[in-house]
């Protein structure tokens, strides 16, 4: 599968908004590697929270063509740059200016079909946390976890009962920990779809869902 054309973004634009990297061309190898399951679902609403470039959304939408894909992002220049590329690439995309999927209220609740969140991971100080610029695409706080645990109580009330979770880690997000953790507090099952090592990262993207695949 061809990975999104980004040919209409500049270097000035990457000023503003992440460009694509190691972590997200593992989560769209991930989205490939799922695309049967994904099929199989047949899944109608789909949503990335944090989706910057637009890259991810973009190729799920060549993946599965067949559903209505919303994303959110607290940074402006995100939500802009993830509307151009869906329109570039032939995917229209609804992007909202949103801290995770406030924006739109109840409207999702037990809706998303496909969910994904690739997070600030990286480990800073908490006082890096919570900008509405660049650095909100990275900077995580203590373990790389205080956006993802922000996050983690909405989960339950987005995912469909048939939905699917996507979540970017790397090791010093404890993945394990945050497996179990879903699973006991709100039933998810997850797997381990795909690692990889890019420098000193060690990726790994974790799929959740109600029912065991």
């Amino acid at each position: 599968m061809k990975t999104p054309s980004l040919i209409h973004f500049t270097e000035k634009d990457y000023d503003h908004v992440y460009e694509p990297s190691e972590d997200t061309f593992l989560l769209l190898d991930a989205l490939e590697e799922d695309a049967g399951l994904i099929s199989e679902l047949q899944p109608t609403l789909c949503l990335e929270v944090g989706s910057g470039s637009g890259c991810v959304t973009t190729f799920l939408g060549f993946l599965w063509p067949h559903a209505y894909y919303m994303a959110s992002d607290i940074n402006p220049h995100a939500a802009a740059a993830t509307k151009k590329t869906g329109f570039h690439n032939g995917v229209p995309i609804d992007p909202v200016l949103s801290n995770f999927a406030t924006g739109f209220g109840a409207r999702l609740h037990k809706a998303v079909d496909i969910l994904i969140f690739n997070p600030p991971y990286v480990v800073t100080p908490s006082s890096e946390v919570g900008s509405s610029g660049i650095e909100a695409a990275w900077a995580g706080g203590v373990d790389g976890r205080e956006v993802l645990d922000q996050f983690i109580p909405h989960i339950e009330g987005l995912l469909s009962e048939k939905g699917l979770f996507y979540l970017v880690t790397v090791k010093e997000n404890r993945p394990l920990e945050i497996m179990a953790h879903m699973k006991e507090v709100y039933g998810l099952y997850s797997k381990v779809v795909m690692t990889r090592r890019a420098g000193i990262e060690g990726l790994a993207i974790i799929r959740f869902s109600r029912v065991e695949h």
